[in-house]
C-alpha cells in the first residue's frame, strides 16, 4: 500500500494542493515525510485500531490507551460531577467504591462480535508473523486454539462467542474502544448508556483509579489474559476490576456466582500480558520493560490477594460455591440450653432471600429469620456438625497448603463424605488460587517508567508525556490511541482506515458510492473527538456520525475495497474537504486541516 502524506499551507483551491505531493510512505519502507519502516508502521497503526490481537503482539499499546484515557477531556469532567466532588476529601478507597457504581450506571459490558466487524485466523497470523509465531499465538488465543480454560472448551467456544454461524477460519475483531468510542455507544441503535468490552472497561478503570480517585499510577497493574483482562489495584489488600465490577479480597473469598465468574480468568488461564507505568512483561517474550522490583512487589500483593488462611467463614463460602457438598453439613443453635439441629442446604437457602450471612457476625440474625419448624432437636445422621468442625480449625490451625493440614481434615471428613480427598483438594484449590503469571527469569531492561503524579492537571501530564514521547514508546504510541492527528504521522491512521474497518464496507454495501456520498451528507457533522482528533470509518459508521474529513475516510475505504485499482485523494484545505476518485465528493470539516493525501491503487498481481 502506498500513501502519500503532505502538509500543505492554506490554499484558495484544491487544484493547487493537487500539484504538490512530495511526501510518500510505502508499506514495505518510506522515504520523505514518513519515515517509519513496515514493523513501525505496523505497530503504530495498531494504536488506532487496538484490537486484542493486535495488543497481545504490541503489548505497550495497553498502557498506551490508559494514557490517552488520561488525556482524555472525558474522565476530567467527571471530577466535577456531584456524587465525586462530595468525595474530594475522602480517602481513594471511598472514591473507587464510589466510581464503581458510577461505571455500573453509566457504562455496559458489550461483546457484539459485528461491533467492529470480522477478520480470519489466516489474515491475522500472516499479518503478525514476523513478530510472534503461529504456534505461539495458538497456545494463547482461545480463537487460534488455546485450550487453558477448559470452561469455554466444555461448552463449545465459537458457539459460546456465536461464531458458529461462520465458518471455522472466522473471528471477530474486538477492537478495544477508547472512552470517546465507549461513551459514543449512546449514539448508536439499541442502547441507552455507553459501553465497551473488557480491556475497554479495563483501561477505563486503569484511567478513572488515577484521575478520579487519586491512586498513584503506579499501584495499578494491569492483567491481560487470552480471554479477560483486569487490574489489580494495590491498595487495602487488593482489588481486581472486572469488567464493570470491584472485587475486593472479601468479595473473591465469599462463594457468590458472580465472585465465581470472576475467579475464572485468573484460575483457569494463563497471564499473558502484565502492563505498569514502568513497563511490560509478556509470557512469549524474553525482554520485559517493567522494572523488575515493582513486578516482583505485584507478584507478592496478587498472590497475598489470592490465598485466605482456612476458617469457618471461608468454609462456609466454600458450601455456597459448591451447592452440592452441603448436603454432609448441618448447624447447630442453642435454644434455652437445649441444642437444635439445621441442614446445611436449609440453612444456605434462606440466606439467599436475606440480607444476613451465614458465618459472619450476623449469622444470629439470619437463625433468627428461620422457620422454628426447620429445626430438629436431634443431631442429624451422617453429617458434620459445623461447630465442631470450627473447633477444629481453631485447635489445630489447619494450612490446606501443607500435606500434614490435607491430612488431617481428610481424617476429620472422611467418616462421612465419600471421596473426602477430592472435597479436601477442592476446598485448598478454593482457598488458594497460583496466577499462572509471567515467568520472573526474563531480561528485564532498564526501566523508562511513565512518571506522572495525581497532583498534575490535565496539561501537565499531556505536557510530560509529549516532552518524553521521542524516547518512551509507549507515550509515543499513546498519541496515536489519543487519535492526535495535529503532531502524529499520518500514514498509521491511514493505513488502519482503509484495512480495518470492515463494518462500514458492509454496513452500505447495498449502495452506490453516489448514495453513501448522499447519506454521509445527511449524516450528523460532528466528530466523536474533540479538536484535531480523528474517528476511523468503522466508528463514524457505528455512531452515524462524523466530521467532514472522517467521512471522506470512509468513503475511501467503501472505494479502495470496490476499486483497488483506482487512485484516491483526500484535499483538505481548512473547512473544504473534497475526495477524489473516479468522481469529486465534498464535504464541510470543522477539524480545520489543511492536509493532501494520496491512496494510490494496489498494484496488479
Amino acid at each position: 500500500m502506498l500513501i502519500f502524506v503532505h502538509k500543505v499551507a492554506a490554499v484558495p483551491n484544491f487544484e493547487a494542493v493537487a500539484t504538490d505531493v512530495k511526501g510518500l510512505c510505502q508499506q514495505h519502507g518510506s522515504t520523505g515525510h514518513c519515515t517509519m519502516d513496515a514493523e513501525q508502521l505496523e505497530k503504530y497503526s495498531s494504536a488506532i485500531t487496538l484490537s486484542d490481537m493486535e495488543i497481545f503482539v504490541f503489548p505497550e499499546l495497553m498502557y498506551s490507551l490508559v494514557l490517552a484515557n488520561i488525556m482524555s477531556p472525558i474522565i476530567w469532567r467527571w471530577r466535577e460531577i456531584d456524587c465525586f466532588k462530595k468525595l474530594e476529601t475522602k480517602t481513594s478507597y471511598r472514591k473507587l467504591m464510589r466510581l464503581k457504581q458510577f461505571i455500573i450506571d453509566e457504562y455496559e459490558f458489550n461483546l457484539d462480535l459485528e461491533t467492529w466487524g470480522l477478520t480470519s485466523q489466516a489474515k491475522e497470523l500472516k499479518r503478525f508473523e514476523k513478530f510472534i509465531s503461529p504456534a505461539d499465538i495458538a497456545k494463547s488465543n482461545a480463537l487460534f486454539g488455546y485450550e487453558g480454560d477448559k470452561y469455554y472448551f466444555d461448552v463449545d467456544i465459537r458457539k459460546h462467542f456465536g461464531l458458529d454461524k461462520y465458518n471455522s477460519d472466522i473471528i471477530p475483531y474486538w477492537k478495544t474502544e477508547t472512552v470517546e468510542a465507549m461513551d459514543a455507544f449512546r449514539l448508536k441503535e439499541g442502547y441507552n448508556t455507553a459501553a465497551g468490552e473488557c480491556v475497554s472497561l479495563a483501561a477505563l478503570y486503569a484511567a478513572a483509579a488515577f484521575v478520579v480517585c487519586d491512586i498513584p499510577l503506579e499501584d495499578i497493574y494491569m492483567v491481560l489474559t487470552p480471554l479477560h483482562s483486569q487490574n489489580f489495584i494495590d491498595l487495602q489488600d487488593g482489588i481486581l476490576t472486572n469488567n464493570r465490577r470491584l472485587i475486593t479480597k472479601t468479595m473473591w473469598f465469599n462463594g457468590t456466582a458472580i465472585s465465581n465468574k470472576a475467579q475464572r480468568a485468573l484460575r483457569n488461564e494463563r497471564v499473558t500480558i502484565v502492563a505498569h507505568s514502568s513497563g511490560c512483561i509478556h509470557c512469549l517474550y524474553d525482554d520485559a520493560t517493567i522494572d523488575k522490583k515493582a513486578y516482583e512487589h505485584f507478584t507478592r500483593r496478587l498472590g497475598s490477594y489470592l490465598t485466605a488462611g482456612l476458617s469457618i467463614q471461608l468454609f462456609a463460602s466454600f458450601l455456597r460455591s459448591n451447592q452440592g457438598y452441603q448436603k454432609f453439613f448441618q448447624v447447630c443453635r442453642d435454644c434455652h440450653g437445649h441444642p437444635q439441629f439445621l441442614k446445611a442446604e436449609v440453612l444456605f437457602h434462606y440466606e439467599h432471600s436475606s440480607n444476613f450471612r451465614i458465618a459472619d457476625n450476623t449469622y444470629d440474625k439470619l437463625l433468627a429469620e428461620v422457620s422454628d419448624e426447620d429445626f430438629v432437636p436431634y443431631q442429624l445422621p451422617d453429617r458434620i456438625r459445623c461447630d465442631e468442625l470450627e473447633q477444629l480449625m481453631e485447635k489445630q490451625k489447619l494450612d490446606l497448603q501443607r500435606t500434614e493440614g490435607r491430612t488431617a481434615l481428610q481424617k476429620f471428613l472422611q467418616p462421612v463424605i465419600p471421596d473426602a480427598q477430592q472435597f479436601v483438594q477442592k476446598l485448598a484449590d478454593f482457598v488458594h488460587t497460583d496466577a499462572k503469571l509471567p515467568a520472573l527469569d526474563k531480561n528485564f531492561l532498564p526501566p523508562n517508567p511513565i512518571e506522572i503524579s495525581v497532583g498534575q492537571t490535565r496539561e501537565q501530564i499531556t505536557d510530560y508525556l509529549r516532552h518524553i514521547r521521542q524516547n518512551n514508546t509507549t507515550a509515543d504510541l499513546a498519541f496515536y490511541a489519543y487519535r492526535d492527528m495535529e503532531t502524529c504521522d499520518w500514514a498509521p491512521f491511514i493505513k488502519a482506515a482503509v484495512q480495518r474497518n470492515p463494518v462500514s464496507i458492509g454496513m452500505m454495501d447495498s449502495m452506490s458510492t453516489e448514495q453513501i456520498a448522499a447519506r454521509l451528507e445527511q449524516m450528523d457533522g460532528v466528530s466523536i473527538y474533540d479538536g484535531k482528533r480523528l474517528a476511523q470509518p468503522d466508528e463514524v459508521a457505528n455512531y452515524n456520525t462524523g466530521d467532514g474529513i472522517e467521512k471522506a475516510f470512509l468513503l475511501a475505504n467503501i472505494i479502495r475495497q470496490r476499486h483497488p485499482q483506482q487512485d484516491i485523494q483526500i484535499l483538505a484545505a481548512n473547512s473544504a474537504v473534497m475526495l477524489k476518485a473516479a468522481d469529486e465528493y465534498r464535504f464541510t470539516s470543522n477539524k480545520g486541516f489543511e492536509k493532501q493525501i494520496t491512496i494510490p491503487a494496489i498494484p496488479s498481481p
